[in-house]
This record gives structure tokens, C-alpha cells and sequence, in this order.
């Protein structure tokens, strides 16, 4: 594994563990090098998912693009690191379950909004502004209004 600060080559496993659900190892790593330290992911190699997107374009699945979705999202919001990487692991598992080879870019937005709306309603609007193209302010009311049901349905009172 090369070194991200020197470029090195020589390096030594400190730690390793299994992560999330078992899908992947997690390797604390330090350069002989330079002695700094990092961390890398080992994952079984899969058959390359491929996202088709709105304009018919074909691109490599790509797992972070969820993960930095999901992080700008939830930024400032009360949501761990470790929480978003879990979230982006179930999804990442569910689309290599559910397609063989590709995938519509249109679905993977609605599992990122599926997993939002359960993991933090501010975040999920914040998501669905942006994936939806809200153009006014009564748009964003539209997506509220479920929510704010829903939460008053938890409270015992009266939806409105």
C-alpha cells in the first residue's frame, strides 16, 4: 500500500478489524517511511455495478458519491461519521443484491432519500431540495407536509 504523505511503499499493519457488517477490513496502517499513519479498506472484489444516468450515460458505480451525498447532507446535523458510513455499506449491499450489472441513477437517489427521511428529517430536506430541483418555496412545503403528519401522528395528536 503506498503512503498518501511520502509515496512509500514500505508500511506495516498496526491494526486490522473486521467493519460494519462484516463486508469489508479495516487496516490502521503506519509508513516506515515517513511514520505517518492511515487507514485503508479491503473489500471482495465484485462485478462492477454501472449507474445509467437521467441522460442515458453510463458510469462506474462509485460508493463514495453516496457517502459525500450523505455527508453534505447531514453537515452541521447530529449524525456520526460512522452512522453515514454504515448507511452508504447497506446501500452499497443492497444495489450488488438487487442488479447484476446496472442500475438507475434515479433509484439509488430514492434509497439516499429513503435512508435520510429515517436517519434525519432536516438532512432529507436538505437532500430532496437539491435531488428534486425544488423551484419555490411551496415544493419545499409538499415534502414537509409528510413529515410534519407524521410526527404529530407520533406525539398522539390529531394530524391536521
Amino acid at each position: 500500500m503506498r503512503c498518501p504523505y511520502c509515496k512509500s511503499n514500505n508500511d506495516r499493519v498496526i491494526d486490522s478489524r473486521t467493519s460494519g457488517e462484516a463486508d469489508c477490513i479495516r487496516r490502521r496502517r503506519e509508513c516506515l517511511e515517513c511514520h505517518g499513519r492511515f487507514t485503508t479498506y479491503e473489500r471482495v472484489g465484485e462485478t462492477p455495478l454501472r449507474v445509467v444516468k437521467k441522460d442515458g450515460r453510463r458510469v462506474p458505480f462509485n460508493r463514495d458519491k453516496i457517502f459525500k451525498s450523505l455527508l453534505v447532507a447531514c453537515q452541521k446535523r447530529p449524525v456520526s461519521t460512522e452512522t453515514l458510513e454504515s448507511v452508504t455499506s447497506d446501500m452499497e449491499n443492497q444495489l450488488h443484491e438487487m442488479f447484476d450489472k446496472e442500475v438507475a441513477s434515479k433509484y439509488i437517489g430514492h434509497l439516499v432519500m429513503e435512508a435520510l427521511r429515517d436517519l434525519d428529517h432536516v438532512a432529507y430536506v436538505r437532500f430532496a431540495s437539491v435531488y428534486r430541483e425544488f423551484k419555490d418555496i411551496n415544493q419545499f412545503l409538499d415534502e414537509l407536509k409528510p413529515l410534519l403528519d407524521s410526527r404529530e401522528e407520533d406525539r398522539g395528536a390529531p394530524a391536521s
